[in-house]
């Protein structure tokens, strides 16, 4: 007779541990880096080379400062790094990406209990801390290197001041001011797609929120362009794919997931259209973050025994 043998759970498990997941995570963004470097010179990849390295290197020592096993190798901190690099322009200091990252993994992730414990995600918030402290060196954005333009223009603020804006076309390729990683929209489909056929992702929450960006431009402007020039403009596609869609920070439940997304798009839209920043991606995903084990409660489901009882 078979010994029954009674464990927590997981019950079910499958061939893709952590490193795997988040290798999946660092191959998407590679044509996010690659876009970068092409469009704004070796000085983006300097500004994404520097946020990851000090993020592995400040989770390195911060795990061998408090005598913790070393979590360096589950490539959680080089995601961290390749997305608060890829959120920030060609032109930004140095020194001020290292004060990013430190704080992101060390005051975000780390001293939260690492990987699975942190409140929020970690790129986001160091990106929010970085506008918050030195919002006169890093709002706006590095001009292209393949074309001659304006430096350190950017369409969100263009648009709401109503200036001239590049075309569609341009904002799609990339050719425009902006940072690093959310400007070549192709780039970041290209991550999206093999993310969701490796199933590191769900497809509905980067369409949800981005389509709740567009849809309201268009019942507030009822101007088409307008409502894709706000999805193609700034961070909401690269936030949408690769900071909304987080394991740790984002709600379990679809249902869950799906009420994320819209709040998202939702306060995304508020800030830009009401606030006194032209971009609201990382904030609306900070505040989402915080109440997602809020929404998470209000959606998981009922046990059989409780609707019985009702």
């Amino acid at each position: 007779m078979n010994k029954l043998i009674v464990s927590s759970s997981p019950h079910i498990k499958t061939k893709d541990d952590t490193p795997r997941l988040m290798l999946d995570v660092i191959i998407a963004l590679l044509p996010a880096v690659i876009a970068g470097a092409v469009i704004y010179g070796i000085r983006a990849l300097l500004v994404v080379f520097t946020c990851v390295l000090t993020s592995v290197v400040s989770e390195y020592l911060f795990n061998l400062i408090v005598k913790k096993e070393q979590t360096v190798f589950d490539f959680s901190a080089i995601i961290t790094g390749l997305i608060l690099g890829l959120s920030l322009h060609a032109n930004a200091p140095v020194w001020q990406c290292v004060i990013g990252s430190v704080f992101a993994i060390i005051v975000v992730k780390c001293l939260f209990g690492g990987l699975g414990c942190n409140f929020a995600n970690p790129a986001a918030t160091g990106r929010v801390f970085l506008l918050i402290c030195f919002s006169s060196t890093l709002a706006g954005g590095a001009a292209p290197k393949i074309v001659d333009t304006v430096a350190g223009a950017t369409p969100l603020p263009n648009l709401a001041a109503g200036e001239a804006v590049p075309s569609l076309l341009d904002m799609f390729l990339g050719v425009r001011g902006g940072s690093i990683g959310e400007s070549c929209i192709i780039a970041l489909i290209i991550g999206f797609i093999y993310l969701v056929i490796r199933k590191v992702i769900n497809f509905e929450v980067p369409l949800i929120m981005t389509a709740t960006v567009f849809i309201l431009y268009l019942i507030v402007s009822g101007d088409v362009n307008m409502a894709l020039y706000q999805v193609l403009a700034g961070g909401l596609i690269f936030g949408a794919v690769f900071m909304a869609t987080d394991y740790v920070t984002t709600p379990i439940t679809r249902t869950g997931k799906m009420i994320f997304a819209f709040g998202c798009g939702l306060i995304t839209f508020l800030i830009r259209m009401y606030g006194n920043y032209p971009e609201g991606v990382s904030f609306a995903i900070l505040f989402m973050n915080i109440l997602s084990p809020y929404i998470e409660g209000w959606t998981k489901p009922k046990s059989l025994r409780k609707r019985g009882n009702k």
